[in-house]
């Protein structure tokens, strides 16, 4: 639904109130972050167990394949037993952070404490980016439209734009983004908001091309509870804020009605992967899939931000079966990660979810694409390359830039394609002509 201005401002002023109602920041004195890789069957087994039922430990990477590298945080106290589990179970590893603490404050120190001109040289918070998308209605009249996608469990808007400029077409063609469902991946949320500023305000011909011929809808902060969260208190959060006994949150990419809880997911509601206790069950993803499905006739594109490890995902997380349309994927695939690499040469890989990655049911893509009969349904895993550099969960704020601007280029290229294979041609049943 669109939303007025006034409405607006007071759903913002009770994103201030809990913004600043902060506790104590959850500390990882001494935590380690270790790279494991299981040899064999068994010692991929083990990992699954201790994944499942050891929530003293945080699994950064899905347990799902042998050979594949997780990563691992570690309290200081269970190190004495973790190792020596590894040994025994042929599992390699290696140490990648000695303190994980010292990370975390590197990422603390890199968040805006003012406004500024430009909101992309460190990272913003919920309220800093809630006040920015509030301002552009009044500033782009009759171009942007501030839209709710839903709300969350502790009450704050899932506040998104629609950007659609008046043309000729009777009915543009739709692209929905979504960004930021998981709650640490704080470069998501920037590559979204860089994006809606490049729409409204770039002079490059292409960009103006797609702002101006697509209605483009995004939601910045799919999970504005937990992103909060990792502002104010644990900045390794990831999942929603809803409690589950002596637990608290769902992870918000497992619980979509897409195949639900059949595979990557857990039933425990420690575990970072945890699917909810029924599909939707997560107010964010049941309010948010609402709204998409009211407008499953006018998106063609839905394409989903996460970090890290430069991927371009699609279709399907909860199987290996490939969709019926894999070659036009492939095709669009092959054409973005050409044109992500072309600016700073980052390599991007992917394919499917279930083995680019690993097996994810419940995604949002899956919902998009199995259940909305959305056609193209991407999930970019942006930079960096691999979960834990030194640096924290997130990039340093010197490249939020360098990330948002390669993506735009591979969203230009992507869209591009996506056109030249007629996906975009056919809106409610009627032809479109396109400028």
């Amino acid at each position: 639904m669109s939303l007025k201005f006034g409405l607006i401002t007071l759903l913002c002023l009770t994103v201030v109130a809990l913004e600043t109602c902060t506790a104590e920041r959850v500390r990882y004195d001494n935590y380690r972050v270790y790279k494991v890789q299981a040899t064999d069957r068994q010692g991929l087994e083990v990992l699954k167990q201790m994944e499942d039922t050891d929530i003293a430990l945080r699994f950064l990477d899905g347990v799902h394949k042998i050979e594949r590298a997780i990563n691992v945080v570690v309290p200081p106290n269970k190190v004495a037993d973790f190792l020596p589990i590894l040994t025994n179970n042929k599992i390699t590893y290696s140490l990648l952070e000695a303190n994980l603490q010292n990370a975390i404050d590197k990422d603390y120190a890199q968040l805006a404490s003012r406004a500024t001109t430009d909101r992309w040289t460190a990272y913003q918070t919920l309220n800093s980016n809630y006040n920015w998308l509030i301002t552009l209605p009044s500033l782009y009249p009759g171009v942007v439209t501030l839209i709710e996608g839903g709300k969350s469990y502790e009450k704050r808007s899932i506040l998104g734009v629609k950007i659609s400029y008046q043309n000729a077409l009777k009915q543009k063609p739709g692209i929905f983004l979504e960004a930021g469902i998981h709650a640490r991946e704080w470069i998501a949320p920037a590559t979204a908001t860089y994006i809606i500023n490049e729409l409204l305000t770039s002079t490059n011909t292409e960009i103006r091309e797609l702002a101006e011929s697509y209605e483009l809808y995004i939601i910045p902060h799919a999970n504005p509870d937990g992103y909060a969260y990792t502002h104010t208190t644990d900045r390794m959060w990831r999942k929603t804020r809803q409690p589950y006994g002596t637990c608290v949150g769902a992870d918000p990419n497992r619980n979509w009605d897409a195949y639900w809880n059949t595979v990557g997911a857990s039933s425990n509601p420690c575990s970072e992967t945890y699917a909810g206790r029924a599909a939707n069950s997560e107010i964010e993803v049941k309010s948010l899939s609402n709204y998409i499905t009211s407008l499953k006739d006018k998106i063609q594109l839905y394409i989903s931000f996460h970090s890290f490890s430069q991927y371009l995902l699609y279709p399907n997380g909860h199987t290996s079966e490939l969709p019926d349309n894999v070659k036009h994927y492939q095709q669009v695939y092959n054409a973005t990660v050409k044109a992500i690499s072309q600016r700073y040469e980052t390599v991007y890989t992917g394919g499917n979810i279930y083995d680019a990655i690993y097996p994810a049911a419940g995604s949002s893509v899956d919902f998009a694409y199995t259940k909305l009969g959305i056609r193209m349904a991407f999930c970019f895993e942006l930079r960096p390359n691999g979960s834990f550099n030194g640096n924290g969960m997130e990039l340093p704020a010197e490249q939020i830039k360098p990330t948002a601007e390669e993506l735009v280029d591979g969203l230009l290229a992507m869209v591009a394609e996506v056109k030249s294979l007629g996906y975009f041609e056919l809106i409610n049943g009627e032809e479109v002509e396109f400028l």
